[in-house]
């Protein structure tokens, strides 16, 4: 099925949409000015706006026709604090922040479609576009969830999409079960007794008990963990000293722990707990461990994805979805929603950019059709009339 010709003569529109957003990038609660042009945008097409859910979330209410039947499409709107190396003319204005993973795309790629299908109404039921802030990290699924959202907007499925760099335009990638990885972030403080350099006899070595830590830590992926099961475990923090010659009192470390399945999760706890232990007790220094859980795993629901890869089907043909990709040890929150109902994440190839989270990445213009397109095929599908 050839993008309808409705989307392509808004990419020009909705380019704008999206560069506009790319050149005003807003942190995780933060996003003030993003949520203001959703919302404008959404009551533009007349849509039936709500805001404040989970701070800064919005969600634009559309209905055709009698059915009771309702469907949510999620975008998330948040950017990462990276400070931009790209030189074009939408490059970021806030100096540390930019929309180095895409969500300037998401959400233009939603509003794309909420406007064809407020225009449209070739569904029965009702859509809900529910834009999310603060996925970066901070959990602004839950906090979407836990403010009631599909109490107050209810849905029969939820659907994510991500754009994924080095996979061509125009393809689409999924899989059911575990999609992408559960994670964590650990933090831990070492103190130790400070001593002059020249005199390690005389204090406790936080530096070399860190160092300690931190191979150690490696031995739980690699001896804890089952051959066939995935984890991986990153120190990507480690801070201590100021001089040459003095051996500091106190060193944090700390990384991310990712897993695709929740009892190897609690397998990585309990050893990172016992190695923090055991190493205070030979080292007679003491260890502080701060593990806090981050986003569950993203786990597909089977029915949903075989729908979504049908749908994909019909916007991109067969040959171009991947029903069975490789699970991804990147976090997402959209767990959350998964968690409180059914539904599938799948991703949309963004072409040969640089990848996700770095400083010179931009979302691909021409992948905006094909994602607006997915998710008027999704609408139109589930809520057939």
């Amino acid at each position: 099925m050839p993008i309808p010709s409705r989307i392509t003569g808004l990419h020009e529109q909705m380019t704008a949409w999206r560069r506009d957003i790319h050149a005003h990038p807003e942190l995780g609660f933060e996003e003030l000015r993003t949520s203001d042009l959703v919302a404008k945008k959404l009551a533009e097409f007349g849509i039936e706006v709500h805001r404040g859910i989970g701070k800064t979330g919005v969600v634009g209410v559309l209905k055709a026709g009698s059915s009771p039947r309702s469907l949510g499409l999620r975008a998330d709107m948040d950017c990462l604090p990276i400070q931009e190396a790209n030189t074009f003319a939408h490059r970021s204005t806030s100096p540390g922040k930019m929309h180095a993973c895409g969500h300037d795309g998401h959400t233009t790629m939603l509003l794309g479609a909420a406007r064809y299908l407020a225009e449209t109404k070739n569904f029965d039921g009702t859509v809900n576009f529910i834009f999310q802030p603060a996925e970066e990290g901070i959990g602004g699924a839950k906090a979407m969830v836990d403010d009631g959202l599909f109490k107050r907007f209810p849905c029969d499925a939820i659907f994510g999409m991500h754009n994924r760099p080095g996979m061509p335009l125009g393809r689409f990638a999924v899989r059911g079960g575990a999609m992408m990885a559960g994670g964590a972030f650990f933090d831990i403080d070492i103190e130790g007794r400070g001593s002059h350099g020249a005199r390690p006899e005389a204090g406790v070595d936080s530096i070399l008990v860190a160092s300690h830590i931190t191979a150690a830590l490696q031995s739980i992926v690699a001896r804890n963990v089952r051959p066939v099961d995935t984890a991986v475990l990153s120190v990507t923090k480690f801070h201590g000293g100021d001089a040459y010659n003095v051996i500091p009192e106190r060193v944090q470390i700390a990384g991310t722990v990712r897993s695709l399945k929740d009892a190897v999760a609690a397998t990585a706890r309990a050893r990172m707990e016992a190695i923090c232990a055991g190493i205070a007790a030979a080292s007679q220094a003491s260890i502080h461990l701060e593990y806090e859980p981050n986003y569950p795993v993203t786990v597909n629901h089977s029915e949903e994805t075989t729908f979504a890869c049908d749908v994909a089907a019909t916007v991109a043909g067969e040959p171009n979805v991947n029903r069975a990709v490789p699970p991804v040890m990147g976090g997402e929150d959209f767990s959350y929603m998964l968690e409180a109902r059914p539904g599938a994440f799948i991703f949309v190839g963004n072409g040969d950019t640089a990848n996700l989270h770095h400083p010179g990445y931009d979302f691909n213009d021409e992948a905006i059709p094909h994602g607006v397109s997915y998710w008027v095929r999704l609408a139109e599908t589930a809520l057939a009339a």
